[in-house]
């Protein structure tokens, strides 16, 4: 009798076979030539079919008529597993990649497929491995540590839970518990995300930003990116001064150069003193450090947020002095400190 395959096996047997990798890191592999003025220098690989979640922001949401091969502005080919997995190796021993991300969909399966693919990958190479995922317990965190990851991301997005529910129509504060949960658990080996953009204040932002620093989580910091055929994708990105507050702020937090309790914000939560002395703030945004991409150590995301040649929110190199200065006054100048001189 002719058995019919279930549709979660057929799915998963092919996410065993083949992964979606970014164009940009496929290039990096040498799977397919690109141009590219700043290659990544993570390699990002993306499992799992159309999302079962709703994001209202995201390409790969249920209800979104983007291409499934699409998040954010960049595009993911598939190729056979066996074909990255020697190119990876090649890539980190040659040292064009010193990192490899998986970015799961919630769809069915596919906690089992990234378990399986972290452990494929830590069999052929060393390359510390990150997965982003949305899990149920901390027991799949500890399933996806143990099975060679060496970083579990979960991403809350949402900086408070009423744009949570806007953006992502679920609870916040259920996923910030389980956050909090695994990173008590497993110290130093948790992330997340944060999307400036989504209707949040300054200080609310910077609130969630002080939270999660407190838990020793690392923080990848997106801009609000509008995606066509996605439900948000006729809303504005952030103002550029308003994300350069905010990423100035998490920079100055994570190292402990302030804290948001000692911050000063005005009536609609726009950040206005940062409690660190003009000089000395102008001394520390000077070399731009503060606004290369945040988040995991070499993962520089290269045009996840910008267009070549168009706004850059995330600097994915070293920024240039010019490109320094100008940023630094972003955020210096809109809260009455003098900026570097340009």
């Amino acid at each position: 009798m002719l058995r019919l395959l279930d549709p979660a096996t057929d799915a998963e047997r092919r996410a065993d076979e083949c992964w979606r990798v970014s164009s940009g890191s496929a290039a990096v592999l040498n799977l397919q030539h690109l141009k590219m003025d700043v290659a990544p220098t993570t390699l990002y690989m993306m499992l799992g079919e159309r999302c079962d979640r709703d994001c209202a922001f995201c390409a790969q949401a249920r209800t979104s008529q983007a291409p499934q091969s699409a998040l954010s502005r960049v595009s993911w080919p598939a190729f056979p597993v066996a074909q990255i997995l020697d190119a990876a190796v090649a890539a980190y021993d040659s040292e064009r990649i010193g990192r490899a991300c998986f970015q799961v969909t919630a769809s069915r399966g596919t906690f089992e497929v990234a378990r399986r693919a972290v452990a494929r990958l830590r069999a052929a190479s060393a390359v510390p491995i990150c997965v982003s995922i949305a899990v149920r317990s901390v027991e799949q965190v500890r399933a996806l540590l143990q099975a060679g990851a060496d970083r579990v991301t979960l991403a809350l997005d949402a900086a408070t839970p009423p744009v949570y529910t806007a953006a992502k129509h679920g609870s916040w504060r259920r996923a910030y518990t389980l956050l909090e949960q695994s990173a008590l658990a497993f110290p130093g080996r948790i992330g997340t995300h944060l999307i400036v953009g989504l209707g949040e204040t300054e200080r609310e932002m910077v609130e969630a930003i002080q939270r999660l620093a407190d838990l020793g989580v690392s923080i990848g910091l997106f801009a609000f990116t509008p995606i066509a055929h996605t439900a948000w994708a006729q809303r504005q990105p952030p103002e550029l001064g308003h994300y350069r507050r905010i990423q100035g702020a998490l920079w100055l937090i994570t190292r402990q150069h302030t804290a948001v309790s000692r911050m000063t914000f005005a009536a609609d939560g726009r950040l206005a003193d940062l409690d660190i002395a003009p000089g000395l703030l102008s001394e520390l945004l000077a070399d731009g450090d503060a606004f290369r991409t945040p988040g995991c150590s070499a993962c520089n995301r290269p045009y996840y947020n910008e267009r070549p040649g168009g706004t850059m929110y995330n600097y994915p190199r070293p920024l240039t002095a010019s490109e320094a200065a100008v940023a630094a006054s972003l955020v210096c100048d809109t809260i009455g400190v003098d900026s570097p001189a340009q």
